[in-house]
């Protein structure tokens, strides 16, 4: 049965029909990362990239705990474009986008003293104080347009338009890289236009954006139930499977950002050093996230469709594709990691604290790469309860780890890392097993019920 899922042609091709632009677009994701870095990497003063890396760090983790936002829309519209239901399909855009503006206002009354409490525990210098606050400031001027884009993207991807999200992605983070290179080295606005950079490009991907999503709906006859956007009901199943998402989310953000602070109190070299390892695992993560969300798409629209032969068969090609993947990053890490590092900055101080650590950076798609793929499984099913509680109980026995390797400085901080995305990919594989034992499997969606347009009763 194996055999005959891995060489079914047609799976092969479904899954990289979405994979492939996908990863092309999360590519460029990191990529921006690394010419922020190597950009700044490239000013004279270590603190400057220090500032990238914290000021980056804040406005990551306050962004990574919303990115639910495209997780709950990509499980709900591939259920939804499975059952052809084009009301369906227009408010769970609605809802996404609605849900995407409150936060963007909620939390940009809350960020700026939450950043500053955050400052205060990492301990930098005052010159990289300085700077991580204008930068991050400068971010948050951005952040309706990231959420919007989230919700966008992750619907996009549910009616199995990989073309979509890869036109956003690309025109962002193109616009980014050019601005970038205009506003840090051409204008001489430093740290501050890199910031600028990254917002007026997420206004400009948001913008298109919708105009893709106008175009998309155009196959899908239907619309939205007004009175049913102002009864609870109608909104229930998205919250509930965005609040357990919100949680898993928050869990993961809290971890990079651990790995942040500790860095920092390490000293600005060792910071600066572990922001450019992590590149690496951006890099990693973002194209071994295309085979997810090709995962998320197939699995979600054969869990809409009742057809699990094609949810076992998407599966066990995309679970290929992915180890085929990661092994290619291990090699490259392993055997052209200096050179990876190098590419970012020219501060030497950086450089030698850098190199000691790419063993840990050339291990970690081989661990990593199982949490991925199975975290596409859950979205596409909308098993958010499941991917919350195997999120909860990595860190909680990642925690006591941590503790006991404190003594080993930065190598007890990356061994814990290594530790805790290792027990993600355990604790997400009991959980499969678990449901796959039961007799309606992943066939039966619990809290992310689809949403109905029919009036409730």
């Amino acid at each position: 049965m194996l055999r005959d899922a891995w060489q079914h042609a047609p799976t092969h091709r479904k899954v990289w029909a979405l994979a492939a632009p996908m990863i092309l677009s999360n590519l460029s994701v990191p990529l921006v990362a690394l010419v922020d870095s190597a950009v700044v990497g490239h000013l004279p003063h270590a603190y400057q990239l220090g500032a990238v890396a914290v000021g980056s760090s804040l406005y990551i983790l306050l962004c990574g705990v919303l990115v639910f936002l495209r997780m709950g829309s990509t499980g709900f519209a591939a259920q939804a474009a499975g059952r052809n239901d084009g009301g369906a399909l227009r408010q769970i855009l609605l809802q996404g986008l609605l849900l995407a503006l409150a936060l963007a206002l909620l939390l940009g009354a809350l960020a700026l003293p939450l950043s500053d409490l955050a400052l205060r525990l990492m301990n930098p210098s005052a010159e990289l104080d300085h700077l991580a606050r204008d930068f991050f400031q400068v971010r948050m001027l951005g952040l309706p347009a990231t959420l919007a884009n989230y919700a966008l993207i992750g619907w996009l991807l549910g009616t199995q338009n990989a073309r979509g999200p890869l036109a956003i992605l690309l025109i962002t983070n193109l616009l980014n890289v050019l601005l970038d290179l205009l506003f840090v080295l051409g204008l001489q606005w430093g740290v501050v236009g890199a910031a600028w950079a990254s917002v007026i490009a997420e206004w400009m991907g948001a913008a298109v954006g919708l105009w893709l999503a106008r175009r998309a709906l155009r196959r899908y006859a239907g619309r939205i139930d007004w009175p049913a956007l102002r009864r609870w009901l109608s909104w229930r199943p998205l919250l509930a499977t965005n609040r357990d998402l919100f949680i898993r989310s928050l869990a993961l953000q809290g971890v990079f950002f651990l790995l942040t602070l500790q860095g920092a109190r390490l000293g600005d070299a060792t910071v600066a050093a572990n922001a450019l390892l992590l590149n690496g695992l951006l890099l990693t993560a973002f194209a071994l996230d295309g085979l997810a969300h090709a995962v998320e798409a197939l699995c979600g629209h054969a869990i809409g469709a009742a057809d699990r032969v094609a949810l076992r068969r998407t599966l066990l090609v995309a679970g290929g594709w992915s180890l085929l993947a990661s092994l290619s990053f291990a090699l490259v890490f392993a055997l052209a990691g200096q050179l990876f590092i190098q590419m970012q900055t020219d501060i030497d101080a950086v450089r030698v604290v850098a190199y000691q650590y790419l063993p840990y950076l050339a291990g970690l798609p081989l661990i990593a790469v199982w949490s991925y793929l199975l975290d596409g499984l859950f979205i596409g099913a909308t098993r958010a309860r499941e991917m919350r509680n195997a999120m909860l109980l990595a860190l909680s026995l990642s925690l006591p780890l941590g503790w006991f390797l404190q003594p080993l400085g930065n190598h007890g901080l990356w061994l814990t890392f290594l530790g805790f995305m290792a027990l993600r990919g355990i604790c997400l594989g009991g959980y499969a097993w678990l449901i796959s034992r039961a007799p309606d499997g992943f066939g039966s969606v619990k809290e992310g019920l689809p949403i109905s347009t029919e009036p409730t009763r």
